[in-house]
């Protein structure tokens, strides 16, 4: 029993499982913010343009009619809340041009620091170039005592 707690807790100590749960947690506080964005601030002023239309009360029933989407919930009525789902795919749009931008942004300092990386000095070069030598005088020697009849 002490093998696993031990294996579970260097699983845990691993910097990859830490930097997830950041990851997560911190997701989760930006999707509470994105939902906030969406609902509070881009949704109001587009159903103002769209004749006062509150996306939250699109809505329409599978059985009977009902003026509320409260009415048909409490009435237990199956309904298709088509004003939920704009809110969610947009606020899954956004999401996801954040993280495009994201992305996009560690990319450019990825590629900085690939183009920031000094070319070799002249004795780094003069050192691989012997080394390249080396290994084909010994792949050289090595397939000539293969090749020779003394070798046997």
């Amino acid at each position: 029993m002490s093998k696993i707690v031990r294996e579970f807790r260097e699983f845990i100590a691993r910097g990859s499982v830490i930097d997830l749960a950041v990851g997560i947690i911190i997701g989760a506080a930006f999707g509470k913010i994105v939902n906030s964005l969406v609902n509070d601030i881009l949704m109001p002023p587009i159903g103002l343009v769209l004749s006062d239309v509150n996306f939250s009360d699109l809505f329409f029933t599978l059985k009977g009619h009902y003026n509320t989407i409260d009415d048909a919930r409490k009435a237990g009525v199956p309904i298709i809340a088509y004003g939920s789902f704009l809110s969610t795919v947009i606020e899954f749009l956004i999401v996801a041009a954040c993280v495009f931008a994201l992305v996009k942004v560690v990319n450019r300092f990825k590629r900085a620091e690939a183009a920031a990386v000094p070319p070799p000095t002249r004795t780094e070069q003069l050192l691989e170039e012997i080394r390249d030598l080396l290994q084909r005088e010994r792949r050289g020697t090595a397939a000539d005592s293969r090749l020779s009849p003394d070798s046997t």
